[in-house]
């Protein structure tokens, strides 16, 4: 796992006559800074950043709060079908996404809302991650019901025990969600690529085909150690979140394995 990040972390530190040695060569000599000025001030970077830092927050917000309610009804309230629409939800995670695409993609374009962030963040307000409403309801399913009773008791609603009493007991499951909600977002490629064609709207995923169109177009060679500087600029925020969050989420990771 280590190799290819060392290598992409190598490649962007070279000219471009270093690309093409053999044998390749992991330390570059000289070591080219220059390649990360020239991503930064011949791309729009800061606007890609800011598109996919608000795409990718407004989505993990919505689809952990989503998955919460989803998952809080299959696991408390009874009735009629809810094992069957749950065992129903669970095979759609045995349909290839491809799939829906393109049906997906015409019904954008009938609401009218290609080019805009909302396909990209809409669906997340629908619990669109079958796996993560699974591992919070294994979560949910361990949670005595004996605190929701004295809640109900103290005449809280079904929302407020919810937020005030389940949630705060099952946060390293939904730090797991986030986290992989974040990651997901951040790193999507297709989903941008489909629906937006404005330049001032595209995440840092889509900087990578910006990146061939406006640096070298029809070129010999594919500039790859400037490719190589946005792939590790992608990379870097997931990296770091995962780094600070580590302890948590594996946590989660061992906990949802004995749920339920």
């Amino acid at each position: 796992m280590l190799v290819p990040l060392l290598w992409m972390i190598s490649t962007s530190l070279k000219g471009r006559d270093q690309l093409y040695v053999y044998p390749p060569q992991w330390i570059p000599s000289p070591v080219r800074w220059e390649n990360y000025v020239e991503v930064w001030t011949t791309l729009p970077f800061a606007r890609f950043f800011l598109n996919s830092l608000f795409i990718t927050i407004l989505a993990t917000v919505a689809e952990v709060a989503s998955v919460a309610v989803v998952a809080y009804g299959f696991a408390r309230f009874n009735f009629r079908g809810r094992h069957f629409l749950f065992m129903l939800m669970l095979s759609t995670m045995m349909l290839p996404s491809v799939i829906g695409m393109i049906p997906t993609f015409l019904i954008w374009r009938e609401l009218g809302r290609l080019d805009t962030f909302t396909p990209l963040t809409a669906p997340a307000w629908f619990a669109w991650g079958p796996a993560s409403v699974f591992m919070l309801r294994q979560f949910l399913l361990s949670v005595p019901r004996d605190f929701e009773d004295a809640a109900v008791l103290d005449g809280a609603g079904p929302l407020q025990m919810l937020r005030h009493v389940v949630l705060p007991m099952v946060r390293p499951a939904l730090l797991v969600i986030a986290l992989l909600a974040f990651q997901g977002n951040w790193t999507n490629f297709m989903a941008p690529l489909l629906y937006l064609n404005t330049p001032d709207k595209f995440p840092v995923t889509l900087g990578l085909k910006f990146l061939e169109t406006s640096l070298g177009p029809g070129s010999e060679a594919p500039m790859w150690n400037l490719m190589m500087v946005v792939s590790l600029l992608v990379a870097l925020p997931i990296l770091v979140l995962y780094a600070l969050a580590q302890r948590a989420f594996i946590e989660g990771i061992r906990l949802g394995g004995t749920k339920g």
